[in-house]
C-alpha cells in the first residue's frame, strides 16, 4: 500500500521535467496537463532552490494546455496541437518541449504523436512522456536529456578524445548546480578537456546539437543521468563512468586522477594542477586554523540529503575538516543492491570514526534517527551527550536542529533561506566556500 512521503525533498517527474527544460539556453516547455501544474511545479523549483529565479521561459510564464473537463472527457490532443502551433508562433526559442502530467496520461493522448506534426518545421519540436506518477524530479530531469540524446544530439563518427558529458547534476534539484557545473569545468579546462555540460555558462542548442563528439561522458550520481549516459553509450558509442561530487581536497584528488587514467592525461599534469590548486586552497584554509583551534570548532557531523550530496558532504567534514561523522539519513528510495553499493563508499573515509548509514524518504523523521543514534539520557549524573554538533541538510531540517542544539547550514534542496547567484561547492575552490558558509554559521553569534 502507498503513502504519502513525510516532508518530500523532490517534487515528481513532471516538476523535473520542467526544470530541467526551462534550463537549457532558449528552451521552451509546454506542458500538456491541467491548469496549474506549471505554475506550481516550475514555482518550487524557481523558489525552493535558492531563489534561483524562472529563467527565460518558465515560472508564471510556462506555456500549457490547461486541459480541463472537456478536454480530458473526449481527448485533449486538439488542445494540444493548438497550444504548440500559437506557442511556436509567438514565443521565440531555439527548442520547443512538450512534457506530459498525470491526468493526460492516464486518459491516453498521444503527446508525442501530436509533436511529430511538427518536426517538418525549422525549429526543433521534442517530446516526452512525464507524468508524476513515472517517479520524482529526478526521474523527469532523465526523460528529458534521454530524449535529446536520443532524438536531437546528432551522432558523431569521430569523437575528441579530450572532450566529456557531464551529467548526474539536475538543476533546482541541486541548488548550487551552475556554481558546482562550473567549478568542474574550471578543472577539466586547465587538463585540457573541454566539458559538454547543458546548463553551463556559454551552452546553446546548436552546441549541445553536436555533443555527439565526446569521448567519455562523466555521471556525477549513483542513480541519477544513468540512463540517459546509456542512451549516449548505445546511440552515440560514448562510455560512461560514474564519479562522486569532488568536494574539497579528498574527493576532488580522487576524482582528477580517476579522470586523468581514463582520459589517458599524463600523471604529471595531474600532479601538477593538484599541487597547484592544494597551495592555493592551503593558503586560505591555514589561516583559520588559529581560531579553528582557540575556540574548538570540531563537530558532531550530521548530514541529510540526497544521494548524491550524502557522501560527498561527509567525506569533505571528516576527511578535510577533521569533524567526526556521526549520521547521515539519505532520502532517496533506493532498492537493497544500490543500499550495499552505496554504503560500501563509507569505508573510504579517513576518519577512525563511520557514520551511521540510513535510507529514509521521510525528511520528517531526522529527529527520531538522531535520538536513535545516540544513547538516551536517563538523568544520568554524568551523561556523553551529542554535542557539539552541526547539522547539513536542507531548509527542512532548521527546525531539528534547533530541538538538538546543533548549528546549521542548508545545502541539499529544498533551500529557502538562502539566496544563490553563482555559489559552488564542487572543486578545491568550492571546498573552501563550503568551509567559509560552515564556520560563519559557528560564528555568525558571537
Amino acid at each position: 500500500m502507498g503513502t504519502f512521503i513525510e516532508r518530500a525533498k523532490s517534487t515528481c517527474a513532471l516538476g523535473g521535467a520542467i526544470v530541467t527544460i526551462a534550463s537549457l539556453p532558449r528552451a521552451i516547455p509546454i506542458v500538456h496537463a491541467s491548469g496549474g501544474c506549471a505554475t506550481m511545479l516550475s514555482g518550487t523549483y524557481n523558489q525552493a532552490s535558492g531563489y534561483k529565479g524562472s529563467g527565460y521561459c518558465s515560472g508564471h510564464m510556462t506555456p500549457t494546455s490547461n486541459v480541463v473537463e472537456k478536454d480530458i472527457v473526449f481527448g485533449g490532443e486538439e488542445r494540444l496541437e493548438e497550444q504548440i502551433t500559437h506557442t511556436i508562433k509567438i514565443i521565440d526559442g531555439d527548442l520547443y518541449f512538450i512534457v506530459t502530467g498525470c491526468q493526460v496520461e492516464i486518459i491516453g493522448d498521444d503527446a508525442v504523436g501530436v509533436t511529430r506534426r511538427f518536426q517538418d518545421g525549422k525549429l526543433p519540436v521534442l517530446a516526452a512522456n512525464t507524468p508524476g506518477f513515472l517517479g520524482n524530479g529526478f526521474k523527469g530531469y532523465d526523460v528529458v536529456l534521454s530524449t535529446l540524446a536520443a532524438e536531437f544530439i546528432e551522432p558523431k563518427a569521430v569523437k575528441a578524445a579530450k572532450t566529456v558529458n557531464i551529467l548526474g547534476i539536475m538543476p533546482g534539484q541541486d541548488v548550487f548546480y551552475r556554481g558546482n557545473i562550473s567549478g568542474i569545468q574550471r578543472l577539466l579546462n586547465k587538463l585540457g578537456i573541454k566539458a559538454n555540460t547543458f546548463f553551463g555558462d556559454g551552452e546553446t542548442i546548436e552546441t549541445i546539437k553536436n555533443y555527439g563528439d565526446a569521448a567519455l561522458t562523466i555521471v556525477f550520481s549513483d542513480k541519477y543521468g544513468i540512463d540517459t549516459a546509456k542512451v549516449f553509450e548505445e546511440k552515440h558509442n560514448i562510455p560512461y563512468i560514474t564519479a562522486d561530487l569532488p568536494i574539497g581536497e579528498t574527493r576532488t584528488d580522487a576524482f582528477l586522477h580517476t579522470i586523468g587514467v581514463r582520459l589517458g592525461i599524463e600523471q604529471a599534469a595531474i600532479d601538477a594542477l593538484i599541487a597547484e590548486e592544494r597551495r592555493y586552497y592551503y593558503s586560505y584554509l591555514e589561516r583559520f586554523l588559529d581560531i579553528y583551534g582557540d575556540i574548538d570548532l570540531q563537530r558532531y557531523a550530521i548530514v541529510s540529503a540526497d544521494i548524491n550530496y550524502a557522501f560527498p558532504l561527509i567525506s569533505f567534514l571528516a576527511d578535510d575538516l577533521g569533524w567526526v561523522p556521526h549520521l547521515v539519513v539519505i532520502n532517496e528510495e533506493v532498492d537493497e543492491l544500490g543500499k550495499k553499493r552505496y554504503d560500501q563508499k563509507f569505508n573510504q573515509l579517513t576518519s577512525e570514526a563511520k557514520p551511521k548509514v540510513v535510507f529514509e524518504q521521510h525528511a520528517g523523521q531526522l529527529l527520531n534517527h538522531i535520538r536513535q543514534s545516540w544513547p538516551h539520557n536517563s538523568n544520568d549524573k554524568y551523561y556523553d551527550a551529542l554535542s557539539p554538533a552541526f547539522l547539513v541538510g536542507s531548509s527542512l531540517e532548521g527546525s531539528t536542529a534547533q530541538k538538538i542544539g546543533a548549528a546549521f547550514l542548508p545545502v541539499s534542496f529544498p533551500v529557502t533561506n538562502r539566496a544563490v547567484l553563482n555559489k559552488g561547492y564542487t572543486g578545491y575552490r568550492g571546498g573552501l566556500s563550503l568551509a567559509e558558509d560552515l564556520f560563519s554559521a559557528l560564528v555568525s553569534n558571537r
